[in-house]
């Protein structure tokens, strides 16, 4: 069976690497990024289930850094957790397409939950890509 793959993103380095060992813990593959730069590179290079977003990050925030991913990849499931959001990132963070948006600190199990329901939603994006370029060659084809 495959792993739900998350990306955790904050400059936290002690809030990322607790975090995730917690996921870990529940059987999730995860990978992290210290920067917003850092998670567009890696990002580039790798397909993930859903990116774990801090709002509060020096150089390129998560504000920008969730425009940039959203850009990249459009389908990408991207959860904000911030322990500064204020309303009016909140929306703008909706605005842009994030997922979910979570307090830190937040309950695992419930974060675990989002993540593991972001595969399914990637999966069922990927099926519907997959049947949409099948329909294209049937028509083109005339099959």
């Amino acid at each position: 069976m495959a792993t739900d793959r998350v990306l955790l993103v904050d400059d936290e380095v002690e809030f990322l690497e607790a975090l995730a060992e917690r996921l870990k813990i529940r059987g999730l593959e995860v990978e992290c990024a210290r920067s917003g730069r850092e998670a567009l590179d890696i990002v580039e290079e790798r397909i993930f289930d859903a990116v774990v977003l801090d709002l509060s990050m020096p150089g390129l925030d998560g504000i920008e850094t969730l425009r940039r991913l959203r850009t990249l990849r459009p389908e990408l499931q991207v959860m904000i957790l911030s322990g500064r959001a204020t309303v009016q990132t909140a929306v703008e963070a909706t605005r842009l397409g994030a997922t979910d948006i979570f307090e830190k600190p937040t309950d695992v199990e419930t974060l675990v939950q989002r993540i593991r329901a972001a595969r399914a939603a990637r999966l069922a994006h990927e099926q519907e890509v997959a049947q949409e370029n099948i329909d294209e060659i049937m028509r083109t084809k005339g099959w």
